[in-house]
């Protein structure tokens, strides 16, 4: 689709993660300390636990920082104990933001969500006002020139619930959560290198924005994922180069 080339859009993401790697650092520690947290310190047994440490990997995060977060959040080490808090709103035009967050302080941090609605014509909605407009699910991201036929025989044979192929020739494999690690290994066996594979909210239709209400929208997005305590940012807009 001219205007808005998911691969485009991954390059860009790619790009702006590189250029905030220390943020994006100090969001995986917390993200790893939790997860030993609530499912212990054994990657193998802990899915959560693994795709964490596997994102620190892929974002060249030193291995004795991995293994503080996991010790500190196995009980290893004291640290500041974090708990999820997630957060509903509305964009330009109403579209659906979700901003997942992990924090020590629940009155700072909605003080600061509710801030960057505010400021960027946004606003905060109730607990449930738009999740219902997302699937919880794993996601695989493969660029065009994938052999289609491999791909959806491995994926669907490991247990994926769908493997969708878009305008640009690229695929999209799409499992349950507590499927993708087994999901991801078998896709690795048979050779199947994912440009993007993580766990997401994503939205069951798109609203595409361009123009001003693109910039706006922008805008609000970027306030909230500058944020310290927000981990990720969901939304069902579509904006356009």
């Amino acid at each position: 689709m001219a205007g808005h080339s998911k691969w485009a859009n991954i390059k860009h993401k790619k790009a702006a993660t590189d250029a905030k790697r220390g943020k994006i650092w100090t969001r995986l520690i917390k993200e790893i300390t939790v997860a030993a947290r609530m499912g212990g310190a054994d990657i193998a047994a802990n899915p959560r636990l693994r795709l964490a440490v596997d994102k620190a990997a892929d974002a060249n995060m030193p291995k004795e920082n991995v293994t503080r977060a996991i010790q500190r959040g196995s009980g290893g080490l004291e640290g500041v104990n974090y708990e999820e808090v997630r957060y509903e709103g509305y964009g330009i035009g109403g579209a659906a933001i979700i901003v997942d967050c992990m924090t020590d302080n629940r009155v700072r941090t909605v003080a600061e969500v509710r801030h960057a609605f505010n400021k960027h014509g946004g606003n905060m909605g109730t607990e449930g006002s738009v999740a219902f407009m997302f699937q919880h699910c794993g996601q695989f991201l493969f660029a065009p020139g994938t052999n289609e036929d491999a791909l959806m025989e491995c994926a669907l044979e490991a247990g994926a619930d769908d493997v969708v192929a878009d305008e640009e020739g690229g695929f999209e494999v799409l499992c349950d959560p507590f499927k993708f690690a087994s999901v991801k290994d078998a896709l690795e066996k048979a050779g199947f290198k994912a440009e993007v594979a993580e766990i997401i909210m994503k939205p069951a239709t798109e609203t595409v924005f361009s123009g001003e209400d693109g910039i706006k929208m922008q805008k609000i997005l970027d306030a909230l994922e500058n944020l310290d305590d927000v981990q990720e940012v969901y939304t069902n807009a579509l904006i356009e180069d």
